[in-house]
């Protein structure tokens, strides 16, 4: 647990708003390879490309600081991306389709392999979920899942995983993407329970909700985990989280009796 911001109200979150993949599920671990591979394609065939390892490296940026959003964004800004270096985008739902097909691949072929019984549920979850979502239910946290993947998607793998009936509500990305952001459902859920300074937390690896959460007087905490070894920090999803506004950066839930101290003791 790396302290960012000290200066946090502590001993007073009523609501936790979760991020869903990178932050709870692993099903969807090695996203940012498929999309970095769809966009180096596309990019590299624009009349006015840079050369690879400058490409490379601009769309892992592009993506690590608009990880979060609902998938759609990233399709514009990739289109976007395209005319300006002088080609013929198609549209940004027709990119989203794409990456979409090649993510379901391979999410697919975990879901038939965890449905087989061959590896438990948990060994694609962040280490330590379920104990942390246990001790917040013991504290009475009403929590909440808001993620930028198809909100149909998300409750099926909830549900999956085991951790659907730990939360309230379970909010995704939908078509009519403007009225479904993160930013709006935030603001919902802190009218909803009236909350003040302090009172919601949000654990996500994406800087929307981070930053979303800290505009609204919560407690930001990123979730910076290595998906692929499942063991410490990613240095760019740490780097992002931190540049949003996060006031603590973990690398997974496995030290959530210390976290929820410190969360829940006074100053």
């Amino acid at each position: 647990m790396e302290i960012i911001n000290p200066n946090i109200p502590r001993g007073h979150i009523r609501v936790a708003i979760f991020d869903f993949d990178g932050t709870l599920s692993l099903l969807r671990e090695g996203w940012t390879r498929i999309m970095q591979a769809q966009m180096f394609d596309a990019l590299m065939q624009t009349p006015q490309h840079v050369d690879k390892a400058a490409l490379r490296q601009f769309i892992s940026d592009v993506i690590y600081q608009t990880a979060g959003q609902q998938t759609i964004y990233q399709m514009i800004r990739f289109a976007e991306e395209i005319e300006k270096r002088g080609g013929t985008p198609k549209t940004p739902q027709a990119y989203l389709d794409d990456f979409t097909n090649r993510l379901l691949a391979q999410v697919n072929e975990r879901v038939t392999v965890i449905r087989s019984g061959a590896v438990s549920a948990q060994d694609w979850l962040v280490p330590g979920s379920i104990e942390f979502l246990q001790t917040l239910r013991a504290r009475n946290v009403v929590c909440y899942i808001a993620s930028g993947t198809s909100e149909s998607y998300v409750r099926d793998e909830a549900e999956l995983l085991g951790i659907a009936p730990f939360f309230v509500d379970i909010f995704g990305a939908h078509a009519d993407y403007k009225n479904h952001s993160k930013k709006i459902i935030i603001g919902n859920i802190v009218g909803k329970h009236s909350l003040g300074n302090g009172e919601l937390v949000t654990f996500g690896d994406g800087t929307p909700e981070i930053a979303d959460t800290k505009a609204v007087g919560g407690i930001g905490i990123g979730v910076a985990t290595n998906e692929a070894s499942r063991k410490g920090v990613n240095v760019q999803k740490r780097a992002a989280l931190i540049q949003a506004g996060a006031d603590i950066i973990i690398p997974d839930f496995s030290e959530h009796n210390e976290l929820m101290v410190y969360l829940f003791s006074g100053l």
